[in-house]
């Protein structure tokens, strides 16, 4: 993608690259879109690199990714659908989810407090991109129905290797032979 100038239509969050700030980018705002990967935006604004949800991206003049959940009978989460809300999110880097990807180690949903707790792992333990990840999940599994709190813990072990990756992922990526 060639990076590409926009003004903000309206005030949007956004998470700083690396560290993973939330920080809200007002409207009216000069932002160099740089990336453009499984539906999320990366800008340069201020000088700092900042992550936009697809969600958002109607703010910066492209189409919002939209998330719809019927919610579930009887109040409680559907784990099914935090697992969805899961497959949409992806790794900055390459256009694989991060189901796919084999990052997602454990979902467990604790119904009387509404708290879904997630393990999961990064592709390296110093991937710098661990703050933001950890934030897109947050953010997209809050949107799950009846859902309060998002509780993400990054474990390391088992190290991340690529055989925990989908076929379908490996093929995407060319590591299947």
């Amino acid at each position: 993608m060639t990076q590409k100038m926009v003004v903000t239509e309206r005030d949007c969050t956004a998470r700083r690259v690396p560290a993973g700030n939330v920080t809200t980018i007002p409207e009216g705002e000069f932002v160099t879109i740089t990336q453009d990967l499984g539906g999320n935006y990366t800008v340069t604004w201020r000088g700092n690199m900042y992550r936009i949800d697809g969600t958002d991206a109607d703010a910066i003049g492209r189409k919002p990714q939209a998330l719809n959940f019927t919610p579930p009978q009887g109040g409680g989460i559907d784990e099914k659908q935090v697992w969805e809300a899961l497959e949409t999110i992806y790794d900055p880097e390459i256009p694989i989810n991060l189901v796919s990807l084999g990052l997602i180690y454990k979902v467990s949903v604790d119904q009387p407090s509404h708290t879904v707790n997630i393990d999961m792992t990064l592709t390296a333990p110093g991937c710098g991109m661990g703050p933001v990840l950890v934030g897109d999940v947050e953010y997209r599994v809050g949107m799950v129905p009846n859902v309060k709190m998002v509780r993400v813990e990054l474990v390391f072990d088992p190290p991340w290797s690529r055989d925990r990756m989908s076929e379908e992922a490996q093929l995407e990526a060319g590591l299947f032979f």
